[in-house]
């Protein structure tokens, strides 16, 4: 008898099932981490003790199991690698962006609860939400069950290693070790913050021996930092030809 056919049947949560089951090839055995791991602050809960809940506590749980797990896989796929191209790889492959694609490309961003009827643009919401199922799904089947979703369903289905090898993302580091070679002080300064609550984004301009090189722009000031040494590194490196 199957009975994951069984639970879905007699489910008042049947969809959000039969969802989870298409994706990740398997049945939670405890859907309330579930339904959990897709509840956006934006939409957050009251429970009994008057305490709001949402998918914040599983997203820092998620991330530290998501990290855990693909230091692990770069570990064995990459025996002869140093620390620095390891750490690299894993800042590619767990970048909030990155998580994002993944959302989007498994189709879970769909079934995530947010309220957008203020307006708010909730810029990583698909992000978060995959960091927080890893989480419940840790929490609901343990680190060797997560494992092998994480790897088989997804990392290795819908993740080119190969290209992502070959990405540049870093380029705060790359401006820094530029900096540091040249001999000049390099700074990265915030110089306004515009909008409020989630609509809010930092400014941040990248200096050289205080002078503005680029400014950049994002709704966090690592994002923002990282935009600005974006293109301060190819005004520097690849300059406009006059």
């Amino acid at each position: 008898m199957n009975f994951g056919v069984l639970k879905t049947a007699f489910s008042s949560d049947k969809s959000l099932l039969q969802s989870i089951k298409n994706i990740f090839g398997f049945y939670p055995n405890n859907l309330f981490l579930y339904k959990l791991a897709f509840l956006h602050k934006s939409s957050s809960q009251e429970n009994s003790r008057g305490i709001r809940i949402d998918n914040e506590r599983l997203e820092y749980l998620g991330d530290a199991v998501l990290d855990c797990i693909i230091a692990d896989y770069l570990f064995r796929k990459f025996p002869y690698k140093d620390e620095g191209f390891l750490t690299e790889m894993r800042s590619k492959i767990v970048s909030r962006s990155q998580l994002i694609r993944l959302a989007q490309k498994i189709g879970m961003d769909n079934l995530i609860r947010i309220d957008t009827s203020s307006g708010n643009a909730y810029r990583s919401f698909a992000g978060d939400a995959f960091e927080a199922l890893i989480g419940a799904i840790y929490l609901d089947r343990g680190y060797k069950f997560t494992k092998k979703i994480l790897l088989k369903r997804i990392i290795e289905v819908h993740l080119d290693i190969d290209q992502l090898e070959n990405l540049e993302i870093n380029y705060k580091s790359k401006l820094i070790e530029l900096a540091q070679r040249e001999k000049k002080q390099l700074r990265f300064l915030v110089v306004e913050e515009v909008g409020t609550g989630y609509r809010k984004q930092y400014i941040v301009d990248a200096e050289i021996e205080d002078k503005v090189i680029a400014r950049g722009q994002d709704y966090s000031i690592k994002g923002a930092e990282q935009n600005a040494a974006e293109k301060a590194y190819h005004a520097l490196v690849d300059p406009p030809v006059a």
